[in-house]
């Protein structure tokens, strides 16, 4: 599928706009990340990753290897999508050496309010989504302590529904002995005169305040600065905005031009961001400092 630009809006009390449809090293270091043994030790090594809706293929993902560490694998359809073209392909990606960003797709407010009239309430949809996701995972042999991410596509403070939804999910993921992960922006938006948040931020807040178990982040955050682009020299966590990542995408397919004005040239001229050695298959750029980064080996 075709990934559709990030969209951050904010309007406070209502409903923030679609992020995307996808969200969805050779092992070591990188070209022009070498480091000595003591910046190495200030400094958690960088792995680049990356994450697509459909399955490249055997062959294209062992080449892809010689680039990345590790993949986006989805246990449910991705954004928009009726298939998943992901499954059955761990056991074969983790011969080539690959780690894993294991992905669920979560559901949009619209779904949530329509699952709500239906008599079923976003937390219980959470839990629902939750228990497929674990099947999934189950079934495709991730071990028990693999990070789960929930792909949360809409961005800005988090409508009611949407934060019962998402903790639902989060928590039952959790007590299911697994661990939770949450896909979701990592762009400041406004939230109130002269203030902002992220979703990223608001989510963190509110597990606090009801004392929920911690949630692994995965911030989407692609505006340059502080994202350099399209480019396989993967940066530091520690400079996207967002503190205590467990994974940044720093880039997207195909670019959002409002904010990637800066670092346009990075991309491809059709404004996706491909994969090296591969001119037309798009991808998204993902950051981590572990080469497994939910895991899932």
């Amino acid at each position: 599928m075709r990934l559709k630009p990030h969209s951050f809006g904010f309007l406070a009390g209502m409903a923030a706009l679609l992020l995307s449809g996808c969200s969805r090293s050779l092992s070591g270091l990188w070209p022009g990340t070498r480091q000595t043994a003591a910046s190495a030790a200030a400094k958690p090594t960088q792995f680049l990753g990356f994450d697509r809706n459909d399955y490249p293929g055997d062959a294209t993902m062992a080449v892809l290897h010689r680039t990345f560490a590790f993949t986006g694998y989805w246990l449910t359809p991705p954004p928009e999508e009726t298939a998943n073209t992901w499954l059955g392909k761990r056991k074969l990606l983790i011969r080539q050496g690959w780690g894993f960003l294991v992905l669920a797709n979560g559901k949009l407010d619209a779904e949530i309010l329509a699952a709500q009239k239906l008599g079923i309430q976003p937390e219980e949809l959470g839990r629902r989504d939750a228990a497929t996701a674990v099947a999934a995972a189950r079934h495709e042999d991730f071990p028990s302590h693999t990070i789960l991410f929930l792909d949360q596509e809409e961005g800005g403070r988090m409508l009611p529904e949407q934060s019962a939804y998402i903790l639902g999910w989060t928590e039952a993921v959790t007590l299911d002995n697994y661990r939770a992960g949450l896909y979701a922006s990592g762009q400041p938006v406004p939230n109130g005169p002269g203030k902002q948040i992220t979703t990223i931020e608001d989510v963190r807040q509110q597990v606090k305040v009801k004392g929920l178990h911690e949630i692994a982040m995965y911030a989407a955050q692609d505006s340059c600065p502080p994202a350099p682009g399209c480019t396989v020299h993967p940066p530091a966590l520690d400079t996207s905005g967002t503190l205590n990542l467990t994974v940044w995408q720093f880039a997207q397919s195909p670019r959002r031009p409002e904010t990637t004005r800066a670092c346009a040239a990075t991309y491809a001229a059709d404004g996706n961001c491909n994969a090296p050695g591969f001119p037309t298959l798009f991808i998204d750029l993902d950051a981590a400092n572990s080469a497994d980064p939910s895991h899932g080996r």
